[in-house]
C-alpha cells in the first residue's frame, strides 16, 4: 500500500508522462537524470506504454518511490502522488498530442494534462512522430492549439524533428532538451 506523500516532499515534483513510442524504453534513465537534477519524479504512462514497460514496472516504482500510473483512480481513493510542480509529456505520440489538444480524456495521462491546463500547471510536451504523421493536418493544428493554451511544445528546430517512417532513432530522442526546459521553468517560478 502506498502512503500519501503529498506533504512529505520538499523537492519540486515532476510528473513524467510517456506515450507508446520507442524512446519510452529509456524512461528509467530519464527518471535518474531528473532525480539528479533535484526532482521528485512521478511516472505516468498511456495504456500501451504501460503494457510495453510492464516488465520494468516494479523497478520503475522502486526508483521513483511512487506507483507508476496508467489508469484513473476510483472515486474516493486517495491521491498517491504529491501535487505536480511541472508536467511533461514525452514521448508524445500522434494520438496523445491530438487527444490532448481536442480534450479527449479517455486515458489517464491525457486527462491529467487536459485538466492541468485549467489548473495553470506548467507543462512541456515533446512529440515523437514520423514525418508521415507530421504531415497530417490535424497534427499541426494540435501543436498550435497546445501552444496557444500555454504548453511549451518542443517540436521542430528547438526540439524533436520527425524522421521518415521506419527510420526512427530512439537513442537520439532529445530527452536532455525536455529536462533542460523543465529546469528553466522551475528556476523561473
Amino acid at each position: 500500500m502506498w502512503s500519501d506523500r503529498r506533504t512529505t516532499t520538499t523537492r519540486p515534483v515532476l510528473y513524467l508522462f510517456g506515450s507508446a513510442a520507442p524512446p519510452v524504453f529509456d524512461v528509467a534513465k530519464v527518471v535518474a537524470d531528473a532525480q539528479g537534477r533535484g526532482f521528485d519524479v512521478c511516472l505516468g504512462l498511456t495504456p500501451t506504454a504501460a503494457r510495453w514497460l510492464e516488465p520494468q514496472r516494479a523497478e520503475l516504482e522502486r526508483i521513483t518511490g511512487h506507483p507508476v500510473r496508467s489508469a484513473y483512480k476510483l472515486p474516493g481513493e486517495p491521491d498517491v502522488w504529491p501535487k505536480a510542480d511541472v508536467i511533461t509529456v514525452a514521448p508524445a505520440t500522434f494520438n496523445t498530442v491530438n487527444a490532448w489538444a481536442l480534450g479527449i480524456t479517455r486515458d489517464f495521462v491525457v486527462g491529467v494534462v487536459a485538466e492541468g491546463i485549467g489548473k495553470g500547471i506548467p507543462m512541456v510536451a515533446m512529440p515523437c512522430v514520423n514525418a508521415a504523421y507530421a504531415r497530417h493536418r490535424q497534427f499541426e493544428r494540435s501543436i498550435t492549439e497546445l501552444r496557444e493554451m500555454g504548453v511549451r511544445v518542443l517540436y521542430g528546430e528547438d526540439g524533436f524533428v520527425p524522421n521518415q517512417p521506419g527510420q526512427g532513432k530512439p537513442e537520439q530522442y532529445p530527452w536532455h532538451l525536455l529536462l533542460d526546459t523543465v529546469e528553466d521553468i522551475t528556476l523561473a517560478r
